[in-house]
């Protein structure tokens, strides 16, 4: 009985898939291949790799990814990721899929031919900055010779992915709708959008997990404060100690019919 993982993008919110993920390791689950987008894919290629929730929080703290980006000299995006480049290779030095410890599939969207594009073979580091660039706020990342932006505008969930290699999914969602939203200013305005966006493409997909989670509190926080990291962190692993009885007992059941 295998195990799939799969974990949404939404920016900062993705980093309380790290708080959910650490009850998950304390239960005991064992994930058997992990499909991530936008921000989910960041935190499933270094929870992949090997580094614990704990570990890649304190990765976060440690690196001021504002500073890494500068601004882009063409006129398709306000900042460019290129800068970011090294900050990934440190951590993820040999840049292939086939290193990790755990399966991982990713997704980015093809910007020509507008479609959903998965990478989980060969190189690792750009299709992973592809996945993360939001359009117009980002210049598009080349992979090979094809221009992509963010996999969430496409599919911010994508389960579909761990189709036939995985028996059991548990979903992992960042998104919930803030129904108090106001427009403040046009960065309020087009982050709603963008979540918007990436929210119906979501929830369609909520139906191919066996076991899905997304803490309510994320809604009072916005995809891209970088401020309130060790919150988010906590928002996600208060919730998912809710819900811990129901998680052991799907656990349970997992590893009896593995067993048997």
């Amino acid at each position: 009985m295998k195990l799939g993982l799969v974990l949404s993008g939404g920016g900062s919110r993705g980093i309380a898939h790290l708080g959910i993920l650490k009850v998950l390791d304390e239960i005991g689950f064992q994930i058997d291949a992990i499909a991530g987008s936008s921000s989910g894919a960041i935190a499933g290629a270094l929870y992949a790799n090997g580094y614990s929730p704990d570990d890649i929080l304190q990765i976060i703290q440690e690196t001021n990814f504002l500073k890494l980006i500068r601004p882009a000299i063409s006129r398709t995006g306000l900042l460019k990721m290129d800068s970011a480049e090294w900050l990934y290779q440190k951590y993820l030095p040999h840049n292939s899929f086939e290193s990790l410890n755990i399966p991982l599939t990713i997704n980015a969207t093809d910007l020509c031919k507008g479609k959903a594009v998965y990478f989980s073979k060969g190189e690792l580091i750009r299709p992973l900055m592809a996945s993360t660039c939001i359009p117009v706020m980002f210049e598009p990342v080349s992979v090979g010779n094809k221009l992509f932006v963010d996999g969430g505008l496409l599919n911010n969930f994508p389960a579909e992915s761990l189709f036939g290699s995985c028996d059991k999914i548990i979903g992992l969602h960042c998104n919930p709708i803030d129904d108090t939203f106001q427009v403040m200013n046009i960065k309020t305005m087009l982050e709603r959008t963008f979540l918007l966006t990436i929210n119906a493409n979501s929830y369609s997909r909520r139906k191919y997990c066996d076991f899905f989670i997304e803490p309510p509190a994320l809604k009072t926080y916005n995809i891209l404060d970088l401020k309130r990291v060790e919150e988010i962190f906590q928002v996600g692993y208060n919730y998912a100690k809710t819900l811990e009885e129901d998680l052991t007992q799907f656990w349970a059941t997992l590893s009896t019919t593995t067993k048997s």
